[in-house]
């Protein structure tokens, strides 16, 4: 354990002793900020112009939740898809062209303490990012009432799917020595498992129900929505564990050559 938090400390001052930390933090805060004003100043809008039309059976379908955290954390997902592969693309394909990952495959580390080490760092940077959001719906919080339960578990799906964008992240970053394939190959896996779902109403039954559980957004969809099924959790928690696997083969094979 000591050691991958070692390599966890390492990998997480990586991203502050370069610009990328900094431009990816300033560049998600801003988009967030940028998503939550105006989303709230729809919804005050809309508050006003049906206050005006004193049509109280519209006013009562108006919620904070739904007009503002709900869009809000899908467009901060998306968000999420463009810049974990920016995170991520330089954990295995740094050390390769830097010609340290040579070094790091002898060192007495084992593969498992290495690839846990950078998946920690980069995890704790993408709870860094999400957490920083957080600010949103506390201004919510202190000058409305949404229902902090929905918005806990909007944050919980949000924090999975980040999870799950950096596993793949690293397996990408894995494959390569170079960093712009290794984001690219991430940047389109991503998008993949987040559009994947978009033919099922018209793929039949079978593969329809099939495309909607390989889809990230269908289970994080759920979770926004203040659902936290089991079910939901235990495929974020799988496409996890298996693209950590994937890494520690791909990262182990270079022994076998």
């Amino acid at each position: 354990m000591k050691n991958v938090l070692t390599i966890a400390g390492k990998e997480l001052r990586s991203y502050f002793v370069s610009p990328i930390a900094y431009v990816v933090l300033t560049g998600f805060l801003l988009l967030g900020g940028w998503f939550f004003f105006n989303l709230l100043a729809r919804f005050n809008f809309l508050l006003s112009m049906y206050t005006s039309l004193r049509n109280p059976e519209a006013m009562t379908r108006l919620n904070l939740n739904e007009f503002v955290i709900a869009p809000l954390l899908h467009n901060l997902s998306v968000v999420l898809v463009i810049l974990v592969p920016v995170i991520t693309m330089r954990s295995f394909a740094e050390e390769k062209r830097g010609g340290t990952y040579e070094l790091l495959m002898t060192s007495p580390l084992s593969i498992n303490a290495i690839v846990l080490g950078k998946f920690l760092g980069a995890f704790v940077f993408a709870l860094l990012m999400v957490g920083l959001t957080a600010v949103y719906p506390l201004i919510l919080m202190l000058y409305g009432n949404p229902e902090v339960g929905i918005v806990a578990s909007g944050y919980l799906g949000l924090l999975l799917l980040a999870t799950a964008f950096i596993a793949v992240g690293l397996l990408t970053s894995s494959f390569t020595e170079n960093q712009i394939i290794a984001a690219v190959s991430c940047l389109v896996s991503l998008l993949l498992l987040y559009i994947i779902s978009w033919p099922a109403d018209t793929s039949g039954e079978v593969l329809g129900a099939i495309l909607r559980y390989i889809s990230l957004t269908e289970h994080f969809g759920e979770m926004v929505k203040g659902v936290i099924d089991t079910r939901d959790l235990f495929y974020f928690v799988s496409v996890i564990v298996l693209a950590l696997f994937l890494t520690h083969r791909s990262v182990e094979s270079i022994r076998w050559r």
